[in-house]
């Protein structure tokens, strides 16, 4: 007896009531238990209501073997589809641990792949909400092979779509180098891990003993690694981040981030600005705070907060407008360059330049870190990176000297020199190739030998290189500088410059890829 489409109807919806379910009721109250939410939920929360188109709903996976025949979930593992946040289009995959351990199969891997594609043809982000126990290992070499296909969607997409990674469980092994290669990555404390081997493996191979927390925690991951963006505090708070992130990118790299309405004055100046820096150039500030007088409602985005805090960068916006900031820290190493910090900041600047979000520098910095841990690190090289990523950029550029620009880190810190478009100075910037104390030591050293009253000679050495050189007067007499300004008028000033760079183009000379000094 053939079926009715009643049957067919009451199929239909059998099915999709599994799918909805992932790995049934009791995995679900597992993963809830362990203060973690669902796929589908994540989903939801990430998008607007009623937005989710899903794709790939009814997928299971192809493999026979160990049994697995007999054990086939609908969706295998990973809910996929497009949807909107804020209005925006989006793509969006989610790992499902409650199936398989949102273990990678060549079927899910596909599903993956496929969202990755459309957001390219179509022009839109991608968020990947990472939950997984890794390659399935029942499909053997099959599962790595789906991991190479999203490896390789991510390496093509790079600075094409803002692409975004939340760990929200486990993610180990290969695994690991989606997240890597996306644009940021955000993971949650006490609940995700990244590691490329366990900890069992690491005390089998090296007999050293470490904790999952230690070993791939977020807040390893965000203060010692770098490899992570942010820490968030559970689920929701990650999905937030990812809102928010998406809020300052464009829809990709031909397009503009989105302007918001702002009731904070354009003209407001801040009188407070003007006393902020203090007096003794040894004293340090709070870099976060001149940033925060300065953009509109005060409301500044920190990326990498736990990572090298001698730099400071993030989001903001000027009369509406999304920039990316980058500015030395006095209050941490008193600001200095060293290896952590210029990755950081290139990869930041480099983030800004793919999706054409201008870039404002705070400069208060007195040079690179000395020390053999640094040399034999690789400062020359990792230091190029911020330099290379400075001179590639080609989106608007402003810099606010504060205070010290000393030495390479001058260059480096988006100088005029390196296609800066608008660079400007307090009165309380010092621009020298080195500290006043340092440069008389070296040019003065056979008078100071001679000198009757070494001390005060020296002091009097000192005043008059301070006067000459620790001003931002001859740098604005050599048109290295557009302006001396109160620091009071910093705001208004930035953003009539950004006005006047609106339809900025610049172009690099013709060339496959430039090799940054990796």
């Amino acid at each position: 007896m053939s079926r009715t489409n009643q049957d067919k109807l009451n199929e239909l919806r059998r099915r999709h009531a599994e799918a909805l379910m992932g790995g049934g009721e009791e995995r679900i109250a597992k993963q809830h238990a362990q203060g973690r939410l669902t796929a589908r939920e994540r989903v939801e929360l990430l998008l607007d209501q009623g937005s989710f188109q899903e794709i790939g709903t009814y997928v299971t996976h192809r493999c026979d073997d160990f049994g697995m025949d007999k054990k086939r979930i609908t969706g295998d593992g990973v809910v996929a589809g497009v949807g909107r946040v804020n209005g925006r289009q989006v793509y969006v995959f989610a790992q499902d641990f409650t199936v398989f351990g949102g273990t990678m199969s060549e079927a899910n891997g596909l599903k993956i792949c496929r969202i990755m594609d459309l957001a390219m043809e179509n022009g839109a982000p991608v968020v990947g909400l990472n939950d997984s126990g890794g390659a399935r290992i029942q499909e053997g070499v099959i599962s790595l092979g789906a991991y190479a296909e999203v490896f390789l969607r991510n390496t093509l997409a790079s600075g094409v779509v803002p692409q975004i990674s939340a760990v929200l469980g486990p993610c180990a092994g290969g695994a690991v180098y989606s997240p890597a290669i996306t644009d940021f990555t955000i993971m949650v404390k006490n609940t995700s891990h990244m590691f490329v081997t366990g900890p069992d493996v690491i005390k089998t191979v090296t007999n050293e003993i470490v904790t999952f927390e230690e070993l791939g925690g977020a807040m390893t991951h965000n203060s010692r690694s770098g490899v992570a963006h942010f820490a968030a505090e559970d689920d929701q708070d990650a999905i937030e981040h990812v809102k928010r992130l998406l809020s300052f990118l464009p829809q990709n790299n031909m397009e503009d981030a989105p302007r918001m309405a702002t009731s904070d004055d354009r003209d407001r100046m801040d009188e407070s600005l003007n006393t902020l820096i203090p007096d003794s150039a040894n004293k340090p500030y709070d870099m976060r705070e001149v940033v925060k007088r300065i953009v509109d409602d005060g409301d500044f985005f920190e990326v990498h907060a736990h990572y090298a805090p001698n730099l400071i960068v993030g989001y903001a916006r000027m009369d509406g407008r999304s920039v990316g900031i980058v500015g030395n820290q006095p209050s941490a190493l008193a600001g200095v360059l060293d290896i952590d910090s210029s990755l950081k900041g290139a990869r930041f600047v480099r983030t800004c330049d793919c999706f054409n979000v201008p870039i404002i520098t705070f400069e208060d910095v007195p040079g690179f870190l000395p020390g053999t841990r640094q040399e034999y690190g690789g400062i020359i090289k990792h230091g190029a990176k911020l330099l290379f990523a400075y001179c590639e950029a080609t989106v608007p550029k402003l810099t606010v000297v504060t205070r010290k620009a000393y030495g390479g880190a001058y260059d480096v810190m988006s100088s005029k020199h390196i296609r800066g478009d608008y660079n400007v100075a307090w009165p309380s910037a010092e621009m020298a190739v080195m500290g006043a104390d340092g440069a008389v030591n070296i040019l003065y050293r056979d008078r100071l030998k001679n000198a009757a009253d070494p001390v005060a000679e020296r002091a009097k050495l000192i005043e008059e290189y301070n006067e000459k050189f620790a001003s931002p007067w001859i740098a604005a007499e050599l048109g290295y500088l557009d302006d001396v300004i109160e620091p009071k008028e910093t705001r208004p000033r930035l953003i009539r410059a950004l006005e006047s760079l609106e339809n900025k183009r610049q172009t690099l000379p013709a060339k496959k890829h430039g090799n940054i000094p990796l």
